[in-house]
């Protein structure tokens, strides 16, 4: 190479290397960018709006656990690693001729999987429901996933390539730009899509968006293919430095450790607050927003900042793991977690943004990002459920990034070292805490997809006895007082002075009674078993069916024939002929709400199935964050039935808590008697409130903004 040559090329490489290093906001975007970024942001913004559709089709199959969107959780960073592994594998070894039609073979495939998709018939296997979660998504959404995964890094490869040298510097930041698209659709999901179209119009909504998106990422396609025709006679493009094995590394566990603190931030609040979409969407949105701040400028915010906010994160999750949540206001205790998240994933991803290499090698490092990103999930979701007895992976989180924190501060000094080797200390002094408090009491822990199930035994003063209690999380599922005279006397929301205790009091005189209870719980409800009354529970999880029947008594002294059938409630009782139920009590918590798909019209309509003329369908609606009596009197109009709270105090001597129950009947004679018109209460109205149905169903109408205690 000659002199002149290679004077030549070290200029360019001198301009790529300001280009690159430049810093205009994320949207200051020149020459060709803008139609890249519409093409990409489209893309993202699709891309996210598939993943709560999805999500929301799946609830209905597993019993609406919250570890549903963990396990999706799994499937979308396993699938954005496969796109992103597509898109490598093309632009590192394939002529742009091949790129294009490989890339708009692939639309022409998601398009025809996505009108598929519109009607879907699904159907899971609740003895194996990760594998379900992962089936199932992948014949509904694989291909659209995955193409929408590899359109991003596939279309920055290509700006790279053909955008004028001093743009390059821009494909890092069409990165961000992408992730806006996310934080958009995401956004919009809950408060402008979901309360104003079914399933089935969103589905149409994304494949009218996806041949949008088609025809001009297609257009993008065919001139980079035009563009590599006439580029072929210029310079040879700069070769790139070689990339250590640490610093590879070094980009999994950062991204490893976002991903894994997403999910166990995700995991914590939906297990204690509800499972639905909009919960889920708030700390993925926070997640999204570290990567549009860490990739939109490499001056701002500055590295010193984002280290200090980053300690103050592990502080501030540390904290709050440490004293609960259960007494803060759903709001607050949402933001303060969401805040803690981000700024979290904001130091992790602006060390990541530090360490890009040259663009000739970004679908490299997009490529290790995402490998990161799967990990982090399967960790989360697969992993830790696995060989955790409890939910320690947000605090195993926050140890591993007070590690990364000293591996990359440690160039920075003793001070540096010193504070992030106290952050970890704390870290690892949170886990001992959590695993101790875990084991005071405790008689047995039980972690499984649905969630992690703990007896504890403790002496209570308050009823002068030992007490046995169920928790789900840190919710009470039921408890048992051994207490001579409580023994066999069902307590908490179950006494016999609430809404389920008048029902089975008044329903049925002195004859038999027939009762289907969806959800198990410690089986309090079989205290009131009479001989000759036949009650059937259903559980979805077995390990509640083992843990009832060895842990209490309620069902094996109950006198009444007890019947245990495992798997979803309402997939069950569709399956069965008509039980003729004279009651039929819907009590099936996830964390602390009962799972959307029980409380429809057309799940409304199955419980009907099962009822004699006259009966009673017992919703209990005791819920901190989510006022659903309104949603179940829409119900019953709806039906032609009606619908009466029941709610009444408590009652601590003798272990009854207060207690809110929604009776919906069509037996005016029940509802006439004495105790029922003394005990009902007046339901909300709520004008912003739509008929729930398997199609469509929106949180925001009925969500408490203060705390309600119960």
């Amino acid at each position: 190479m000659t002199a002149s040559a290679e004077s030549k090329r070290g200029q360019t490489k001198a301009r790529a290397r300001r280009a690159q290093q430049s810093a205009p906001g994320v949207f200051s975007l020149a020459g060709e960018a803008p139609r890249y970024a519409g093409a990409i942001f489209l893309g993202s913004t699709l891309l996210f709006l598939l993943e709560p559709i999805a999500a929301k089709r799946l609830l209905p199959l597993l019993g609406g656990s919250a570890a549903v969107w963990t396990a999706c959780l799994v499937f979308f960073q396993i699938a954005l690693l496969i796109g992103y592994f597509v898109a490598h594998g093309l632009v590192a070894r394939a002529a742009v001729r091949t790129q294009v039609y490989v890339y708009v073979a692939l639309l022409g495939l998601s398009f025809l999987q996505l009108v598929r998709a519109i009607e879907p018939t699904l159907s899971a296997n609740v003895e194996q429901p990760v594998m379900s979660v992962l089936r199932l998504l992948t014949g509904l959404i694989g291909v659209p996933f995955v193409t929408l995964s590899a359109t991003s890094p596939l279309l920055q490869a290509w700006f790279a390539r053909s955008a004028a040298r001093e743009e390059q510097g821009s494909a890092y930041r069409l990165f961000a730009i992408s992730n806006v698209g996310s934080i958009v659709a995401l956004l919009s999901y809950p408060w402008l899509i979901e309360p104003r179209l079914t399933l089935h119009g969103q589905t149409i909504a994304v494949v009218i968006g996806f041949g949008i998106l088609a025809a001009l990422a297609g257009m993008i396609a065919f001139s980079t293919y035009s563009a590599d025709e006439r580029e072929s006679s210029e310079t040879p493009a700069e070769e790139s430095a070689a990339i250590s094995v640490s610093t590879r590394a070094l980009w999994i566990a950062l991204a490893t450790c976002g991903s894994l603190l997403l999910a166990a931030v995700t995991t914590h609040i939906s297990q204690n607050v509800v499972a639905i979409p909009l919960v889920w969407i708030v700390p993925l949105v926070a997640y999204l927003l570290s990567f549009v701040v860490a990739f939109g400028s490499s001056k701002w915010p500055p590295r010193g900042l984002v280290a200090s906010l980053g300690i103050a994160g592990v502080v501030l999750s540390g904290y709050l793991l440490y004293a609960g949540i259960l007494n803060i206001p759903i709001v607050r205790a949402a933001a303060l977690f969401c805040i803690a998240l981000f700024v979290l994933c904001l130091f992790l991803h602006t060390e990541l943004y530090d360490r890009r290499p040259p663009t000739a090698q970004l679908t490299s490092f997009y490529l290790h990002v995402a490998a990161g990103g799967a990990l982090g999930a399967v960790l989360a979701g697969i992993v830790a459920p696995l060989l955790l007895p409890g939910n320690y992976e947000f605090a195993f989180g926050l140890l591993l990034t007070a590690a990364l924190g000293l591996i990359v501060a440690w160039p920075a000094g003793r001070i540096m070292r010193g504070v992030w080797s106290l952050v970890g200390a704390g870290a690892i002094a949170l886990i001992a805490t959590q695993v101790r408090d875990d084991q005071i009491g405790s008689v047995v822990r039980v972690r499984n997809f649905y969630g992690t199930a703990r007896v504890t035994e403790v002496a209570e003063p308050l009823v002068g006895a030992n007490v046995r209690s169920l928790y789900h999380g840190v919710i009470t599922h039921g408890r048992q007082v051994f207490r001579t005279d409580l023994r066999g006397v069902p307590g908490t929301y179950y006494a016999p002075t609430s809404g389920l205790g008048l029902a089975l009091d008044l329903c049925c005189d002195q004859r038999p009674r027939r009762v289907g209870v969806v959800g198990l719980g410690t089986g309090t409800i079989a205290a009131y078993g009479r001989a000759g009354d036949t009650l059937k529970f259903y559980e979805i999880n077995r390990a509640i069916d083992s843990i009832a029947l060895s842990k209490f008594t309620y069902l094996t002294d109950s006198r009444a024939v007890v019947q245990l059938i495992t798997g979803d409630a309402r997939v069950s009782l569709s399956l069965q002929p008509p039980q003729r139920f004279d009651i039929i009590v819907v009590d099936a918590f996830s964390g602390d709400a009962v799972p959307v798909h029980l409380i429809t019209a057309q799940a409304l309509e199955v419980y009907r199935r099962h009822l004699v003329p006259g009966g009673i369908i017992a919703f209990h609606v005791s819920n901190r964050y989510l006022n659903l009596p309104p949603v179940v009197e829409q119900l019953a109009r709806n039906a032609g039935m009606q619908a009466v709270l029941i709610a009444t105090p408590e009652d601590l001597a003798r272990d009854a808590w207060y207690s809110e129950w929604v009776l919906v009947t069509t037996n005016a004679a029940f509802l006439a008697q004495p105790a029922i018109a003394r005990a009902r209460q007046p339901i909300d109205v709520l004008p912003a409130l739509r008929l729930w149905t398997d199609d469509y169903s929106s949180l925001l109408p009925v969500v408490r903004l203060k705390y309600r205690g119960f």
